[in-house]
C-alpha cells in the first residue's frame, strides 16, 4: 500500500488553555515554586518551541532552585531562560512542533542546567572529528548591542559555562555556584574617584 501524505489539519480556533493543564500530573511538583521534594538529584522536562511556554520555563527553573535565597533563584532563572531563550532562537527546536529540554542536576555547591536543543535552524554541522563550540561576542553586553546579550549574559554571571560543540544537537550548560560572592552578580559598585555619587 503505498504511503500518502498526511491531510493538513483544519483551520482550528485559538483557545486559551492554563499552561499548569499541560504538565502531567507526576510532574506537576516540578513547577510549584516550593521546595516540598528538595533533595532531587537530576530534574527534567521538555518544552514546546514557542516563547508562549516561557512563563512554564521560569515556574520550572525557579522550582529547581527553591530551597535557595531569592538572589540565587532570580539568578538561575534568568540564566535558564536564556538559554531556552538561545534554543528558540537560534535552533529548529522554535520551528513549529519544535521542542528542547531542560535538565538540571543538583551538586552540594551548586545547580548545573543543560539545555538540549534539536540542532542549528540552517542545518550547519561541525565536520567530522571536529568541534564547533560557542564564544560569547565580546562586546554583546553594550546597550547598543542588537544581539548576542544572552551567551553574554551567560558568559559573565554564571560560575561556569560551555556546550558539547555539536550543532545538530547541541546542548549548552552551565553551572551556578551556590555562594556568588566572586560572581559579577554580588559585586558592589563603587562610585569613580572624584565622583559626588
Amino acid at each position: 500500500m503505498p504511503v500518502t501524505a498526511a491531510a493538513p489539519l483544519a483551520d482550528l480556533p485559538e483557545v486559551t488553555v492554563p499552561l499548569g493543564e499541560l504538565v502531567p500530573p507526576r510532574c506537576r511538583h516540578y513547577f510549584t515554586g516550593r521546595s516540598d521534594r528538595a533533595h532531587f538529584r537530576v530534574r527534567r522536562y521538555d518544552f514546546g518551541g514557542s516563547t508562549r511556554y516561557m512563563p512554564l520555563v521560569r515556574a520550572f527553573l525557579n522550582t529547581c532552585a527553591a530551597e535557595r535565597d531569592e538572589d540565587f533563584r532570580y539568578l538561575f532563572t534568568l540564566l535558564g531562560s536564556e538559554l531556552a531563550n538561545n534554543a528558540l532562537e537560534h535552533s529548529r527546536s522554535g520551528r513549529p512542533f519544535g521542542v528542547y529540554s531542560l535538565t538540571c542536576e543538583r551538586a552540594r555547591d551548586g545547580l548545573r542546567l543543560t539545555c538540549r536543543d534539536q540542532g542549528s535552524r540552517d542545518g550547519a554541522t561541525a565536520p567530522f572529528g571536529k568541534r564547533a563550540h560557542l564564544k560569547a561576542a565580546p562586546n554583546a553586553l553594550d546597550l547598543s548591542a542588537e544581539s548576542g546579550r544572552g551567551l553574554a549574559l551567560i558568559d559573565a554571571l554564571a560560575t561556569t559555562w560551555g556546550d558539547n560543540g555539536i550543532p545538530d544537537r547541541r546542548q549548552v550548560w552551565f553551572f551556578l555556584a551556590h555562594d556568588l560572592t566572586g560572581s559579577l552578580w554580588n559585586t558592589d559598585h563603587e562610585p569613580a574617584h572624584g565622583s559626588d555619587l
